[in-house]
């Protein structure tokens, strides 16, 4: 059975590709009236278009086409939802005659429960990791994820989001109430590293200010200006956080700190260092101001000069899989100037727009950029300037979420040992690769088996029993479940000899089931393109 469906996905599934045109720009039915941010959206849009063909003309690179409306929905609906979308919902947009269909979909996303999890998700995973990989972490943070997902349901700033996580009281709160959600707090952003100021200090200027800082701790950073001073100076912002024990999780407290306190002695030494900002101002010690929450009114000033800049360019590494300015956590907009004057012109629009992530959402997805095919123009072996959109693997989440509504396969309980197998943190989403392990789960394993059995997994028995569908129309919605879109005419023409070869309904079942895990274990399924 492994061998025949082998070869069913060789010879059945074809290279990453677009399968038709597509309308140039975005939206669709029911689009309501558009309000300042989806208009201010598209402004900006524009301008990236313009600073990007700019660089394309200069470098004498062609642009890839514009994706399809299959590719472009598939795409979107990974980045904002982090599924793809089912069978009838790709049928439904693929058929919409709308020439502003791209535009509202947009808006529906962003409208849907499925964003604020996802959202929620995403915030986690950059502001907590450590929950990914620690069991101190783990534990705790269920109220964080709880808090989170009601500042995404709010629609708060981001720079309400940071403040909060900086100024958050650190009264007693237990483990079994951060576990359970039952106390939404940020608190566990504390516990999580373990209350050390070196680890808090790394963490806030590597997420919030794109400042890989922590290479200063132990000595002068020997590539950049950072100091060791400059890290315990920035450090000494939360001397007074108290330690946690790592040894006692199931006991973990977040007691009350030191609030006023400014200063800590470098380990190892004797040397005493006040807190200090990272861009040479002085902190505003006011009246009774404590002194993280001097920190946070710094960090989100309109004045700062990183913090900003790094979350946009963080967002458009989200969505193109490489920030403008690489590495992301260590910016440098000297590399780059053009595009870090971009950096800076998103940065000021989206301070004006309230730090509101949906209107960046909203200025990304209405590129030019984003709304490229992934297959660079004929003679362009490699384009690079965001010519074409980048082929990026799929998280675990995404995978897994995906895989769940292409079977109809309801395994939630799976879902945490299935994201532990596919974890791998340390790659970037246009260099993620599967393990040997990997690989054999989706062949072999039993989620995958059970999807794919005719007699077990809900959408192909559904697929395999439906009266109303001949066995082109059986193989055309498999593809709209899985790839979002319709088979090209060559796929069609091979996968329906293979499945009528077969006499027997029970062959026929068989055979779409070969295809259905073909399709599923193929390469084009795997990655967002």
């Amino acid at each position: 059975m492994l061998f025949r469906r082998a070869w069913v996905a060789v010879a059945c599934l074809v290279a990453l590709g677009p399968t038709s045109g597509a309308a140039d720009v975005p939206a669709g039915r029911g689009l309501r009236e558009p309000v300042a941010s989806v208009r201010d959206a598209h402004t900006l849009a524009a301008r990236i278009d313009a600073v990007l063909a700019a660089r394309w003309a200069e470098a004498k690179i062609r642009p890839a086409a514009v994706a399809d409306d299959g590719e472009f929905l598939r795409r979107v609906s990974l980045d904002l939802i982090g599924k793809i979308p089912t069978a009838a919902e790709a049928r439904d947009f693929l058929d919409d005659p709308s020439q502003v269909k791209r535009q509202a979909l947009v808006e529906r996303l962003l409208d849907s429960p499925a964003y604020t999890t996802r959202a929620t998700e995403l915030w986690r995973q950059l502001l907590l990791p450590e929950a990914d990989t620690e069991d101190q972490a783990r534990v705790v943070a269920g109220s964080f994820e709880a808090w989170l997902r009601r500042k995404v349901v709010e629609e708060a700033g981001y720079d309400r989001i940071v403040r909060e996580i900086l100024t958050t009281k650190l009264n007693d709160r237990n483990t079994e109430a951060m576990a359970s959600r039952l106390d939404p707090s940020p608190a566990a952003y504390y516990v999580a590293k373990e209350g050390k100021p070196e680890n808090l200090a790394a963490g806030a200027a590597r997420v919030f200010l794109g400042v890989r800082l922590e290479c200063a701790q132990c000595h002068n950073h020997p590539f950049a200006s950072w100091k060791r001073d400059d890290f315990w100076g920035f450090a000494a912002f939360f001397a007074g956080v108290p330690s946690q024990n790592p040894e006692v999780a199931a006991a973990v407290r977040a007691p009350r700190e030191a609030a006023a306190l400014r200063e800590l002695t470098i380990p190892g030494t004797k040397k005493v260092v006040k807190a200090a900002h990272l861009d040479g101002s002085k902190p505003d010690w006011r009246p009774r101001a404590e002194t993280r929450e001097v920190l946070a009114d710094w960090i989100i000033a309109p004045e700062n000069p990183y913090f900003a800049k790094a979350l946009v360019n963080r967002v458009w590494a989200r969505f193109f899989g490489v920030g403008l300015i690489e590495p992301v956590d260590d910016l440098d907009l000297e590399s780059d100037p053009e595009f870090g004057e971009l950096v800076k012109e998103l940065a000021v629009q989206f301070r004006l727009h309230d730090y509101n992530l949906k209107y960046l959402i909203r200025v990304l997805t209405a590129t030019r950029a984003y709304n490229l095919s992934s297959v660079a123009a004929p003679g362009e072996s490699t384009a690079p300037l965001f010519a074409y959109m980048p082929v990026r693997g799929l998280s675990p989440g995404q995978l897994f979420d995906s895989l769940s509504q292409a079977t109809g396969a309801d395994a939630a309980e799976a879902r945490a040992r299935f994201l532990d197998l596919f974890a791998n943190r340390e790659e970037r989403a246009t260099e993620a690769q599967t393990t040997i392990l990997q690989a054999l789960t989706m062949m072999n394993g039993s989620h995958i088996a059970d999807a794919t059995n005719p007699a077990t997994g809900a959408v192909l028995g559904a697929v395999t029993k439906a009266p109303f569908l001949d066995t082109p129309g059986r193989i055309e919605t498999l593809y709209l479940a899985t790839l979002t879109r319709r088979p090209k005419p060559e796929e069609r023409s091979l996968l329906v000899r293979y499945v009528d070869r077969s006499e027997s309904p029970e062959d026929r079942a068989k055979a779409l089931a070969d295809v259905f895990w073909a399709i599923l274990n193929g390469p084009e399924f795997h990655l967002n393109h």
